[in-house]
């Protein structure tokens, strides 16, 4: 069940006039974790047990972490439990595939059966929630929650289930305690913030993914231009496909009394890499900074085991987003931009002198070049289209003039955003006047794809 579809509207209606009955009454948390297991379970009916059995797992080993002295013991039972649901479901096929591979290059005539799974939706986003809330306990940053019902309520939230943001426990649990008090202009804060993700999803993201389909599918076909304009297109594609679900998903979570991190910080206004991934998808990257770029070391062990530790970071912050050999690809070749250009984002001159508009411009070429590797299907694919960009000729890329605008647009509201002027968008008129707009653009430019979002794949 995505946000977008027309399923999720009576869902949510009856999901929200229960909650509301429900919400001051001790069966406020259950009811939260009763519609979170079915919406999970309209993708597959397993599903639920997947992530009841990883729950309770945890709950029992923080449970004896707690009571016993053998702390560690605890810890790693749990943290092996969720790698292996992540190695298993999620890296099992790329696994055995690069081993046969690897058996068929020496001469091996026996092949390992490949598991056959699918990923389930939303493994990876629950599974770093779960480890990251064990992490915490184990070292005593936040208190072990002791009523299973929340635990289970922190780990399955239904807005946050597919693709996140990545909440952490010190600022879900409390939320869970006591009963919420609602305001009227939570709920139509939440619901505006929901019709702004709505429309960065079926009205902008799927429009632009028309294009950037047509040429990635089959880059044989298209000239430099085209693929060039295809790359900047899917940039903007995924950030509006991304943000979108976490407007939306915010936008549920408010509506029901619960405030979530932000997760895009406008990313493409960065100005370097480092600034980049203080802005995209935060909740991630403050993840992998927390549980393991600091674990390693950090940037307290001296200049080159710094450089290894941001390496393997985002080589490992890579894999997570796939299975494959481009998105390690993609990881590292961020680890080495991050590496080559933190002295430079350091440097007095860099930042006094050098043009804003130069630093942001080349700081989303630089990006847009890497997410050649993210979304292309194949490594032979990655690099045909690397190929055909710098050696194919000129032709038209008939790139639709909508398109160009749009994002032209989106780039100026961010620059807004930034400025003085983002106070306008504050009263309630013009937010009206906002939300009438978004309805009329949305029934004549939204895209009924039911295309899912790009990141509940993860």
């Amino acid at each position: 069940m995505q946000f977008h579809t027309w399923i999720f509207l009576p869902f949510f209606f009856i999901t929200y006039v229960i909650y509301w009955i429900v919400k001051n009454t001790k069966f406020r948390i259950a009811w939260i974790v009763i519609t979170s297991y079915l919406f999970y379970g309209w993708w597959n009916p397993l599903y639920p047990i997947l992530i009841a059995y990883s729950t309770l797992v945890d709950y029992i080993s923080l449970t004896l972490m707690e009571k016993s002295s053998r702390k560690r013991l605890w810890l790693v039972v749990s943290i092996s439990n969720n790698l292996f649901l992540l190695g298993f479901f999620k890296y099992g096929v790329f696994i055995t595939d690069n081993l046969n591979a690897l058996l068929t290059k020496i001469g091996s005539q026996y092949l390992i059966p490949s598991p056959g799974f699918l990923l389930p939706v939303g493994l990876s986003f629950y599974v770093l929630k779960s480890i990251g809330y064990v992490l915490d306990c184990y070292h005593e940053q936040v208190p072990r929650e002791r009523n299973l019902i929340r635990h289970a309520a922190f780990v399955s939230f239904f807005p946050l289930l597919l693709a996140g943001p990545i909440e952490r426990a010190a600022h879900f649990f409390p939320q869970l305690q006591g009963n919420p008090r609602i305001s009227i202009q939570q709920i139509t804060d939440g619901f505006y913030l929901f019709m702004i993700g709505l429309v960065k999803k079926v009205a902008l993201a799927d429009a632009l993914a028309l294009y950037v389909n047509t040429v990635y599918d089959a880059p044989q076909a298209y000239q430099s231009p085209a693929l060039i304009l295809a790359t900047i297109a899917f940039a903007w594609q995924i950030y509006f496909d991304f943000s979108g679900y976490t407007d939306m998903a915010r936008g549920i979570a408010q509506a029901m009394g619960f405030e979530i991190m932000q997760n895009f910080n406008c990313p493409y206004l960065a100005t370097g890499l480092s600034d980049f991934w203080r802005r995209w998808h935060i909740s991630l990257s403050t993840w992998f900074r927390d549980y393991v770029y600091i674990p390693l070391g950090g940037n307290r062990k001296g200049k080159w085991k710094t450089y290894r530790n941001i390496l393997l970071t985002m080589i490992l912050s890579g894999l997570w987003h796939g299975a494959a050999w481009t998105f390690i690809v993609w990881g590292a070749l961020h680890g080495t931009g991050v590496i080559l250009t933190r002295n430079l984002e350091r440097n007095q001159f860099y930042k006094e002198n050098i043009p804003l508009p130069i630093k942001q411009i080349w700081v989303f070429m630089l990006v847009s070049f890497t997410w050649i590797f993210f979304r292309a299907e194949t490594w032979d694919k990655a690099i045909l289209i690397l190929t055909r960009i710098f050696t194919s000729g000129l032709s038209n890329p008939s790139f639709p003039l909508l398109f160009a605008v749009v994002i032209f647009v989106a780039w100026i509201y961010q620059l807004v955003r930034h400025s003085l002027v983002k106070r306008l968008s504050v009263p309630s008129p013009v937010r009206i006047g906002i939300l009438l707009f978004l309805l009329l653009y949305l029934a004549f430019f939204g895209v009924s794809s039911g295309r899912p979002f790009i990141y509940s794949q993860f």
